[in-house]
């Protein structure tokens, strides 16, 4: 297997910089539309898995606010710490998403900004964990790149390593899950340019 420095860094790096994200991240709410629309479709009272939850700011707590139950995923522990000092109520757990295992199903799983920081052979796996915890009905909400490769970001002036499946795969990739396709957008103009992937799991 090719060895990805940056990638593997990526949980160091939000560990280290827990703080100053959650300060950046609380009030910059760019990608609000998408979030708005995974809410919509949500049946009442229900409980989503946030794969890769950060500090829970804003979209934990969106979806918090609007009467979701949220089970949030990271594999960081300080943003967690984060997590439950500002939303206490909610289920908050350290754990590596590639390897997840809960033995249970949602009604949602949102993997939003987080599932394009992995490798594209572990952003590949991902379907297999997507897959045992949803339920027929279940609702997934990822963002990727809009093509094939990887790309190097910054943040507080380290690499942030970035990867993407060509969107042929990642729709085989749903398809062969028991997901269906309900909206793909490419760098939405109004969204700070996410690619977003929104599906739903089939009967």
């Amino acid at each position: 297997m090719v060895h990805h420095p940056s990638a593997d860094q990526i949980i160091d790096l939000y560990d280290r910089h827990a703080s100053t994200w959650n300060t950046l991240r609380a009030n910059h709410f760019i990608d609000r539309k998408w979030i708005e629309r995974f809410a919509s479709l949500l049946p009442s009272a229900a409980n989503v898995l946030d794969l890769g939850c950060g500090s829970g700011q804003p979209v934990a707590r969106y979806l918090v606010e609007i009467g979701a139950s949220v089970v949030g995923v990271d594999a960081s522990a300080h943003m967690l710490a984060l997590c439950s000092a500002q939303l206490p109520a909610q289920e908050w757990i350290h754990a590596d998403m590639r390897t997840l295992a809960l033995n249970r199903q949602f009604d949602a799983i949102l993997a939003w900004n987080s599932f394009f920081h992995l490798t594209p052979d572990d952003q590949r796996q991902m379907f297999s964990v997507f897959s045992r915890h949803a339920a027929p009905g279940t609702l997934l909400m990822f963002t990727s790149g809009p093509a094939h490769g990887e790309a190097l970001g910054v943040f507080e002036s380290e690499t942030l390593y970035h990867a993407s499946l060509d969107p042929h795969e990642y729709a085989t990739l749903l398809k062969n899950h028991g997901f269906e396709i309900r909206e793909h957008v490419v760098e939405d103009a109004e969204c700070g340019g996410h690619t977003v992937w929104l599906a739903r799991r089939l009967p």
